[in-house]
C-alpha cells in the first residue's frame, strides 16, 4: 500500500504515509490555506449573514495559481473573439465571479483543512512510529481528492505546466535542477490522486 491508495471494504480509501509525507502534504495544503486567504466573515464582519451575501470579487487574480484555481467562466483562448464579443465575456465573466466565487474559495478552504486536520490526527495517533496508515470515509476521500487536485494544479502554474508536452520535459530535469524537489512533489501527488480516483470509481 505504501504511496497508494486503496479502497476500505464498505467506501473509502487508505494509504500508508511516513513522517516526511505527512509533512510535505500538511505544509503545502497550508501554503494553499494561506494562499486563498481568509474568507470574508473572517475579514471584518461579526454578522453570520454578511458572508452569505456578500459579493465577491468581480476581477481576475493577480497570482497566476490562484488565476488558475479561480478561472474567468466565459473565457475562450481556443476560440478568437471579436472586439465586442470578448468584451462581453469579460463582462460575463465578471459577474459570475462576483457571485461564486467567495463559494470556490470556501470550498477549496474547507478541503484544505479537511486534509490538514485528517493529517493531524492521524500524526498524533502514531506519534513516534515513522508514519501511520491513513483511513478516510467516502466523504472525506472526496475532499481529499479535491484538496490533492487544488495542490497540484497550483504547483503546475509554478511550475508554467500547460500541457502533457510539459509534463514530459519534467521526467528529464537534471537533478541539480532548482524544480527538482517540486517537480518530484508534483509527480507524486498525482500518483496519489490516480489511485484515490480509482477508489472512488464504482
Amino acid at each position: 500500500m505504501p504511496g497508494t491508495f486503496e479502497p476500505l471494504p464498505g467506501g473509502g480509501a487508505a494509504v500508508a504515509l511516513d513522517d516526511v509525507e505527512i509533512s510535505i502534504i500538511r505544509s503545502l495544503a497550508v501554503q494553499l490555506l494561506e494562499l486563498i486567504g481568509p474568507g470574508p466573515a473572517e475579514d471584518a464582519s461579526d454578522d453570520p449573514l454578511a458572508e452569505l451575501f456578500a459579493d465577491g470579487p468581480s476581477e481576475p487574480p493577480a497570482d497566476p495559481v490562484l488565476k488558475r484555481l479561480f478561472p474567468d467562466a466565459y473565457s475562450d483562448p481556443e476560440q478568437p473573439a471579436s472586439p465586442q464579443d470578448a468584451e462581453e465575456r469579460r463582462a460575463y465573466s465578471a459577474e459570475f465571479r462576483r457571485y461564486t466565487e467567495n463559494d470556490l474559495r470556501a470550498g477549496k478552504r474547507d478541503n484544505a483543512l479537511a486534509v490538514i486536520r485528517s493529517l493531524d490526527a492521524l500524526s498524533s495517533a502514531s506519534a513516534g512510529e515513522g508514519g501511520a496508515v491513513l483511513k478516510l470515509s467516502v466523504e472525506e476521500s472526496q475532499r481529499w481528492l479535491s484538496a490533492l487536485n487544488d495542490l497540484r494544479l497550483a504547483i503546475g502554474s509554478r511550475l508554467e505546466i500547460a500541457d502533457e508536452e510539459d509534463t514530459d520535459l519534467l521526467y528529464r530535469l537534471p537533478d541539480e535542477d532548482p524544480r527538482k524537489p517540486m517537480v518530484m512533489a508534483y509527480l507524486w501527488l498525482g500518483g496519489l490522486q490516480e489511485t484515490l480516483v480509482g477508489t472512488l470509481m464504482p
